[in-house]
């Protein structure tokens, strides 16, 4: 167990110079993640969404010790004797950040917890590879939460103190107006959808990193779902997406990109449900019995500073916005059958969805850009970011 012993005294002194980095203020959303007695957890989300700093926050003070998975310090390092080496030195728990990048890390995870039953083993992964890789096995033992995107609401706390109590658009009291200005807000929401999706925008240049989170989803993350891609298939990744971003229209017409990248729909279909599984992108299919497919759907990038970094498509990006952060309060929502009534449908509810001129159609609710109150049946955008 000697050979562990100077390894574990470099993650140690990384774990102390990341304790030093911790903010003062934490996410809203985490106060809602109760982890402190779960023995197994497997916390996941998309790159940058503050995984590491809120593992780390709930740590800090407890006989643990951080460990990153990707770090060349551990390469080639069996992640089983890894842990019991740091059990064995006298920590009661471990922190595996981006656990999915060890080798054979599920079986793994169920060996360790079943060997110290008196021990804690907490781990992240990205998206929903976690999901995806797991057995059942591993499922029954570790307890699975996610951490979504940074909503306005939370931007608002972190660079300002501002705190809001989530809003229910089905239950609507706009009684936190009274406390602040709606045009202030609505300048604050501008700045929250170009740089404040991600926690890291307090570290400045935010689309460099940003796109560098796009990329490593692309080449790092959807390879690890789909084992057999090649070169070719990254490559339509990023042509899919870049089409995504500059289309007024979000929807892709299959039958042409199979003939011009010659690829099988199969494949094709395999390649865009990694990609939603990697949360790059949200399929928004119309509501009818056959949903395994994606004809008829509406494609959408699921953060919306995507849009403002590559300079896309704002009318896109609106509706990009919309649906991830209606999915995320209320769940399932569906492109409308007939575009001419309204855009999206959610709990029964017609959706449409625009700038501050949009025409209601036959909608119920119309969520506008750029109005600062809301009007009869029209709701400002930015009060989808006060949903959680």
């Amino acid at each position: 167990m000697n050979k562990f012993a100077k390894l574990i005294e470099k993650l140690e002194l990384i774990y102390e110079r990341l304790k030093l980095c911790l903010p003062e203020r934490y996410r809203l959303f985490s106060q809602n993640l109760k982890i402190e007695n779960l023995r197994g957890l497997i916390l996941y989300g998309q790159r940058g969404v503050g995984k590491t700093t809120f593992l780390l926050s709930k740590i800090k003070d407890l006989p643990f010790l951080y460990v990153s998975v990707e770090h060349p310090l551990i390469s080639g390092v069996s992640l089983y004797d890894l842990v019991e080496a740091i059990f064995k030195a006298g920590y009661q728990g471990v922190v595996l950040d981006e656990v999915q990048y060890a080798k054979d890390w599920a079986l793994h995870l169920k060996a360790l917890y079943d060997s110290f039953p008196e021990h804690f083993i907490w781990a992240s992964g990205s998206s929903s590879l976690a999901l995806k890789a797991s057995s059942a096995d591993l499922a029954r033992r570790f307890v699975l939460k996610r951490l979504p995107l940074l909503s306005f609401r939370e931007y608002l706390f972190l660079t300002s103190g501002i705190l809001i109590e989530p809003i229910d658009i089905f239950d609507l009291k706009i009684d936190f107006l009274k406390k602040f200005s709606p045009f202030e807000l609505l300048q604050k929401f501008k700045n929250y959808l170009i740089e404040g999706t991600r926690p890291f925008f307090q570290e400045g240049a935010y689309c460099e990193k940003l796109k560098g989170v796009l990329e490593r989803a692309i080449f790092h993350d959807v390879p690890l779902l789909v084992p057999s891609i090649r070169e070719s298939h990254l490559k339509l990744l990023r042509a899919i997406i870049g089409h995504l971003l500059f289309t007024p229209v979000p929807v892709l017409n299959i039958s042409s990109l199979c003939r011009d990248w010659q690829i099988g729909k199969e494949k094709l279909y395999e390649l865009l449900f990694a990609m939603e599984a990697a949360e790059i992108l949200k399929l928004i299919r119309k509501k009818k019995k056959d949903t395994g497919y994606t004809k008829g759907a509406k494609l959408l990038l699921t953060d919306v500073s995507f849009y403002y970094c590559f300079d896309g498509n704002l009318g896109t990006a609106r509706e990009a916005f919309a649906v991830y952060n209606l999915v995320e309060k209320y769940g399932e929502i569906f492109a409308c059958p007939d575009e001419k009534e309204c855009d999206y449908i959610i709990n029964g509810l017609k959706i449409e969805i625009g700038g501050k001129s949009k025409k209601r159609k036959q909608a119920d609710l119309v969520i506008s850009d750029d109005i600062e109150l809301p009007i009869k049946n029209k709701m400002p955008l930015y009060f989808l970011g006060l949903l959680y």
